[in-house]
């Protein structure tokens, strides 16, 4: 069988991570990179034996090769390029966020509705293997029932990352800052373990940067659907950069993630021990050998190339007439995700908390 044909739409320093995460997945090819600039996207191309074309409006019509579309450009830019793509009768992955605002995102929804193509959002971090082994723990109830979380991004980008493309730090095109462009992962893996968040009350606040219209730092306080509590915190204005990190309490067991490792670990799954005042949880950490990753599980891109494969699963079952296959982040994961952010900076704007559905 041949390998499915893949477009890349955007050259930047993402789009280079998927020409090289694809290399490495069985039964897809890069055929074609796409970007406004010959500089960017000539290069690209030719370092992976692919065609090349400035031609962002009509590089499909002669691109009969390319299954699936991968849209790696400006958030705000997401949905123009992504439902054109549909409908044309590719299949779509599109960088995170879906888009900017639930109206783009809902665009895309539509689209795939009608088409019935395979539309994937990236949140490579779920396919990582702590996150995958908590998510199981919750759905299996090894941490009980859970009372709250807290999800952190606490980076550093200097002013000259801001500076470096018109479009960074504008609302039109970037949709946000460091929540929805840095701590949109860490937000979705709490929203992957956690469930959906029936209220959201956010604080935001440019800082430490200069020339930008949006926030470099944010907090909120969150009650899910289940009645459990969280926080999230993010900021590209903690120097020099510190960590991401994901910590998940229940009534029978704990666990935390930091910089995409587990660091500490503990389900009980029958009689709870009581724990004395003067005692400290962290000797009953259960985190092994085994929980550490290898060093070629902590470069960028390896959890790209499994959402990658993940993706071609899923259109290799549509093609064989399985019409339920969808992909494990698909659309519905992708607009939730976006819809918190979005509820944050409008908590942020109008100093109320917001509900969601």
């Amino acid at each position: 069988m041949s390998p499915l044909g893949f477009a890349l739409v955007g050259a930047g320093a993402i789009g280079r991570v998927f020409a090289d995460a694809l290399a490495q997945v069985d039964g897809a090819e890069l055929r074609l990179v796409v970007a406004r600039s010959q500089a960017s996207a000539r290069p690209l191309a030719e370092a992976h034996a692919a065609r090349w074309s400035t031609d962002t409006a009509g590089y499909l019509e002669a691109a009969d090769d390319v299954d699936v579309v991968i849209v790696a450009t400006p958030s705000g830019t997401h949905a123009d390029l992504a439902v054109p793509a549909l409908e044309a009768g590719r299949h779509v992955l599109v960088e995170k966020p879906l888009d900017v605002s639930l109206a783009a995102a809902d665009r895309i929804i539509d689209a795939e509705r009608r088409t019935g193509n395979v539309v994937a959002v990236v949140s490579q971090h779920r396919f990582d293997r702590s996150s995958e082994k908590l998510v199981a723990a919750v759905r299996d109830g090894g941490l009980g029932r859970l009372t709250s979380a807290t999800a952190s991004c606490a980076w550093w980008r200097g002013q000259s990352y801001y500076d470096s493309g018109a479009w960074r730090g504008t609302w039109a095109l970037d949709g946000g800052g460091a929540t929805m462009n840095q701590a949109v992962h860490i937000i979705d893996l709490l929203l992957a373990v956690m469930g959906p968040p029936a209220e959201v009350f956010a604080f935001t606040g440019t800082l430490a940067h200069e020339r930008i219209e949006v926030e470099d730092t944010a907090v909120a306080a969150l009650r899910f659907a289940s009645g459990a509590l969280g926080t999230i915190h993010a900021t590209t204005a903690a120097y020099p950069g510190v960590e991401a990190a994901l910590r998940v309490f229940g009534d029978a067991g704990s666990a935390a993630i930091v910089d995409d490792e587990l660091a500490f670990w503990h389900t009980t799954s029958g009689p709870r021990p009581e724990v004395g005042m003067a005692e400290s949880g962290a000797t009953a950490n259960q985190v092994t050998a085994a929980d550490r990753l290898a060093a070629d599980e902590r470069g960028l891109g390896t959890s790209h190339q499994r959402q990658l494969a993940d993706l071609v699963r899923v259109i290799r079952a549509r093609q064989a007439g399985d019409t339920t296959a969808r992909p494990r982040v698909g659309t519905p994961e992708g607009r939730l995700t976006l819809a918190t952010v979005l509820a944050m900076y409008e908590s942020a704007r109008t100093g109320r908390p917001v509900r969601q559905a």
